[in-house]
Parts: structure tokens; C-alpha cells; sequence
């Protein structure tokens, strides 16, 4: 599973899910910096890539599309730091390795990860 991290998020994701076994890229490294939400969307499909954010909106943009791809990822905490959620983030993201792949939306928080298969 390849990770396209938000900007939204802190470019320290990248070496922690790397090693956790994950390939990841952070936003800032390949796309413009106000890129709209909708063209960070366009571009991880294009991929096949797999969103991971801190925004609601990539949620929101797949139920108003009815997309079947890409997957996302969002996190919901007050501290979304690796440190903080990252052990929640590596488990849900193992355990939910197939549906990601297939197409899903993940919400995760400290205490639990929600499953959303793709379309919304």
C-alpha cells in the first residue's frame, strides 16, 4: 500500500510509516502547496495511492462523487503527531491493509478505526 500523506499533516509521518513497512510521500514533495482538494484526490487515483489526512473534506468529496477510489485515511485527535496516534494509525492500517486496497474510507482516533467501503 502506497501513502499519500496531506499537507495537512507533519512531513515526520513519512519516516514513521516507512518504519512501520509502509511507502509513503508527503503532498509537499509532490504537488503544489494550495493545491485544492480535489486535485490531491485526482492525482492519488491517478496513482493508486492512498490518502491520509486530518481533513474531512476527502470524506466528504467521496460520498458527493460516489467514488470508488482513492482511499482515505483521515485522522480525528486533537494531537495527530506520529508519536500520539501513530501506533493506532499502523494497526488500523494493517488490519484494514484488503478493504484499503479495494477502496474505503478509514477514520481513526485514539480509541477506535472506523471502516467505510467505497462508494459512500
Amino acid at each position: 500500500m502506497k501513502l499519500l500523506v496531506d499537507m495537512n499533516l507533519s512531513p515526520r509521518w513519512i519516516d514513521f510509516l516507512e518504519g512501520a513497512g509502509f511507502q509513503a510521500t508527503h503532498w509537499s514533495t509532490t504537488g503544489a502547496a494550495d493545491a485544492t482538494d480535489h486535485a490531491i484526490m485526482a492525482h492519488a487515483r491517478d496513482q493508486d495511492l492512498v490518502v491520509f489526512t486530518h481533513d474531512l473534506d476527502f470524506g466528504a468529496i467521496l460520498a458527493a462523487t460516489h467514488g470508488h477510489k482513492p482511499s482515505v485515511v483521515q485522522v480525528r485527535s486533537s494531537n495527530v503527531s506520529p508519536e500520539a496516534i501513530g501506533p493506532a494509525v499502523v494497526a488500523a492500517l494493517r488490519q484494514l491493509s484488503q478493504d484499503l486496497e479495494a477502496g474505503a474510507l478509514v477514520t481513526i482516533d485514539p480509541v477506535r478505526s472506523r471502516l467505510r467501503v467505497l462508494p459512500l
